[in-house]
């Protein structure tokens, strides 16, 4: 690496991590603001209050990471040309890719520690924060899990099992309930190939009621649709909704080839491709950062005053897309890998296209 690239690149690392300093401390100021009065009410320590924000650095600046690479590029190509650097460089017969090469090593640098801190780092401390927020401040303690397409709830008195094809509908498929008694031996199973919550009470259709008899065993009756008052209603389950921020890349990846409706399959890639897609939103939004701030300078006169604020208009811009992209693809409208790529793709060639142009 020549002397001029190592300067560039130096650069670009020095304020990434200013900038990255910076916005982390207003995040943390005003989280703490917000979840402060939460930790006292609850009465942890000033210890587990410092634990839970050091912990959330990571998820932070994964959070950040695409805008931080994006204000670390425009900065350190505006200082070049703030300073006359670039022009310099330029007049010297240097072309503009050669210029921007050690800003965009940069970007991928810092975007592969990324997704290695998306594999190693986050799962485990975005799962240390959510147990201290959720369970030891909040006290909301989960019930159930969710695995391989089925959620599993445990209730007061017995266990309940099932497939819920639409999230927000109390209706139920392949519904199961047990109850236990005290020697762990099955007392009654009750399944049903539907299910449905309403007026207070369990419907279920198509299904049969297993009950030990003292002295004779289990005996069988079979239903068309029969009303059930079981302990729980729906609203008193909890299974965590953050639970896809806890899985790592290849615990996502295992997740969406091991789901048992397509419903669950479509969630599960879109979470996949969103996590990964996300994480490499800081390249395309470099590209197009860039030469925005060289069209400011050459049509306004100024660089960084005009730059900074058009990359985080920009920014928002991006994220608004990418969310609402995401949001059609669990609704099945578009496919995951669409809405995954999409936004790369408009952002990084039109990036690249007006950098070739600048560069002539």
């Amino acid at each position: 690496m020549t002397i001029l690239n190592r300067y560039i690149l130096a650069q670009f690392i020095r304020i990434f991590i200013t900038v990255a300093a910076g916005f982390s401390t207003i995040y943390i100021l005003v989280d703490f603001i917000e979840k402060v009065d939460n930790f006292m009410k609850a009465g942890e320590s000033t210890a587990l209050l410092f634990q839970f924000f050091l912990l959330n650095v990571p998820f932070i600046i994964d959070q950040l990471g695409p805008i931080l690479i994006l204000l670390a590029g425009v900065v350190s190509l505006g200082l070049l040309n703030h300073h006359n650097e670039l022009t310099a460089m330029m007049a010297g017969g240097l072309h503009l890719r050669t210029i921007v090469k050690p800003i965009l090593i940069g970007g991928i640098i810092f975007t592969m520690l990324f997704l290695a801190m998306a594999q190693w780092v986050l799962p485990r401390t975005i799962a240390t924060t959510n147990r201290i927020w959720y369970e030891q401040v909040n006290g909301m303690i989960p019930l159930g899990i969710h695995r391989n397409g089925r959620f599993y709830y445990r209730g007061e008195e017995g266990f309940y099992s099932f497939i819920r094809p639409f999230l927000k509908q109390d209706t139920y498929v392949t519904f199961s309930y047990s109850s236990w008694t005290k020697e762990h031996n099955l007392q009654e199973l009750v399944t049903a190939e539907y299910a449905e919550y309403k007026g207070g009470s369990w419907i279920l259709t198509n299904g049969q009621i297993q009950q030990k008899v003292p002295n004779i065993g289990y005996t069988t009756t079979l239903f068309d649709e029969k009303r059930f008052n079981f302990p729980e209603s729906p609203d008193k389950f909890f299974v965590p909704t953050y639970q896809a921020a806890e899985l790592s890349l290849t615990e996502l990846f295992q997740d969406s080839l091991n789901q048992k409706s397509e419903a669950d399959t479509l969630v599960a890639k879109t979470n996949f491709y969103s996590r990964i897609s996300y994480t490499l939103l800081g390249i395309p939004l470099l590209f197009l950062g860039m030469p925005i701030l060289l069209l400011s300078y050459k049509k306004w006169g100024r660089d960084l005053s005009i730059s900074i604020p058009a990359s985080c208009g920009m920014a928002f811009v991006a994220w608004g897309l990418w969310g609402a992209l995401q949001s059609l693809a669990k609704a099945g409208v578009v496919p995951p890998f669409f809405a995954a790529i999409f936004i790369h793709i408009l952002f990084g060639v039109g990036g690249f296209l007006l950098l070739h142009k600048q560069g002539k």
